[in-house]
């Protein structure tokens, strides 16, 4: 029996690569100083290829260093959790992993305080890396991190703080925490919760945290039937929101019912007067059965809440199937105009796309950017080609299988030409399978 996700544009790679002075056709940006990363699942060692799930990999994170309008360096290291590091016959990092539950983290890398963070959630705790994507160890920010972390952290631009919401089958809450600038966490929240739902990611206003509580949620059945991802879609939970003020306690989240649906990702959100404007990428359902395949598509909707009403509205802005929203995260819980997506028109449902939208939210306009079929093209990440630069100017960096070259390339193009010639293209020497998130670190 085959396993869609180690075949095609998702197989692994089997060996860690460096390369030096990386081959460019146009020209990078002279300001972009700094490392493009992207991590996703890379496993080592399978014993069962036929039960394998694609969010359980072991992570591997990819990483291209720009540097005066080169592209200095590409490598690719597996993240040495006590598995992985048994694999390769090399001694375990060591750290303040949870005892027992321990994994390579592989769906985001993050810089924070100086330092690089690969992050996964459901229990599981980060890992440090260095500069050049070696493993450092397991993390607990110093002691301060009860359990597990989470995926997606939101930073506030104002104070530098990063704000997650952290899941794990064991608990009966959720755990909201601010992890201050200098890598502490200051702020935790236990928000009590049933049927352990699983929890991908949260959105962040000025005046609040927004929580999902949606109907994906532990299954103790798949669970004893050995499944890679004990998650699934059931039908008994019932959907809401819930708004937990910034400076609030448990007692004072707002939870809003809403129809069954499900969320990986928010846009943004912002506070509009007495109201909250909330942008994400939508499934009508997930993971029925445990399934990855077979998903409705995604689509881009637009949430409006009324915290005094308490209710909301939803708005479907573009049923094209469309996943991994980004926007220029200097605006994160401010407004936005601009909003970027990866879309699967030939594949809906699909994780993996062929190409990128850009929306206007002012005009409603929405560009298409396509790219040949079989590039499996990445998350797109906005980089501002200055710190005091208007919103759209700047570049999108993404990755895309050249088909051609069997190989992967970084492409950078101009956000305020989205659709014109790229800037830069930065021919990697390898492939990078398909995997999940990616951002810009740059040197300061």
């Amino acid at each position: 029996m085959s396993n869609t996700f180690l075949e095609g544009v998702h197989t692994p790679v089997t060996e860690e690569t460096t390369a030096h002075d990386v081959p460019v056709t146009g020209r990078v940006p002279a300001e972009l100083n700094g490392r493009y990363l992207r991590i996703g699942p890379n496993p080592l060692g399978l014993e069962d290829p036929e039960s394998y799930h694609w969010f359980m990999g072991d992570g591997m994170v990819h990483g291209v260093r720009l540097r005066d309008g080169r592209a200095e360096w590409y490598r690719n290291r597996w993240v040495r959790s006590r598995r992985v590091a048994t694999e390769l016959g090399e001694p375990w990092p060591d750290g303040p992993a949870l005892d027992g539950f321990d994994m390579a983290p592989n769906t985001n890398v993050i810089g924070h305080a100086g330092r690089t963070f690969a992050l996964i959630e459901g229990g599981f705790r980060p890992y440090e890396l260095s500069h050049d994507l070696g493993t450092v160890g397991p993390c607990d920010f110093g002691g301060t991190l009860k359990g597990g972390y989470t995926a997606h952290t939101k930073k506030d631009p104002a104070t530098g703080e990063l704000h997650a919401i952290a899941y794990y089958f064991g608990w009966e809450h959720l755990q909201y925490t601010v992890l201050s600038a200098s890598g502490v966490v200051t702020r935790s929240v236990e928000i009590p919760v049933s049927d352990s739902p699983m929890v991908h990611d949260l959105a962040l206003t000025e005046k609040y945290v927004i929580v999902y509580d949606l109907p994906v949620t532990f299954s103790m059945q798949l669970a004893a039937d050995g499944a890679g991802l004990p998650y699934a879609w059931n039908d008994a939970h019932p959907a809401r929101i819930g708004l937990l003020p910034r400076t609030g306690d448990a007692s004072e989240v707002r939870w809003i019912g809403i129809e069954p649906c499900w969320v990986f990702h928010t846009m943004n959100a912002y506070d509009d007067g007495d109201r909250i404007v909330l942008d994400l990428a939508k499934f009508p359902s997930f993971l029925r059965d445990g399934r990855l395949e077979g998903n409705p598509p995604p689509v881009l909707d637009r949430w409006t809440i009324d915290p005094a009403a308490g209710t909301l509205v939803q708005q479907t802005l573009d049923d094209r199937s469309q996943e991994f929203p980004r926007v220029d995260e200097r605006l994160t819980s401010l407004p936005h105009r601009y909003g970027y997506t990866v879309t699967s028109e030939s594949s809906p449902g699909d994780l993996v796309g062929e190409g990128l939208l850009k929306r206007d939210y002012r005009t409603g306009r929405t560009d298409t950017r396509l790219f040949p079929a079989g590039s499996a093209v990445g998350e797109a990440v906005f980089v501002p080609s200055a710190p005091d630069a208007a919103e759209d100017d700047g570049y999108l960096m993404a990755l895309a299988y050249d088909t051609e070259r069997a190989a992967t390339d970084l492409v950078i193009i101009s956000a305020q030409d989205f659709t014109g010639d790229p800037v830069a293209v930065v021919h990697l020497p390898v492939r990078v399978p398909s995997g999940f998130h990616g951002n810009w670190l740059p040197d300061n």
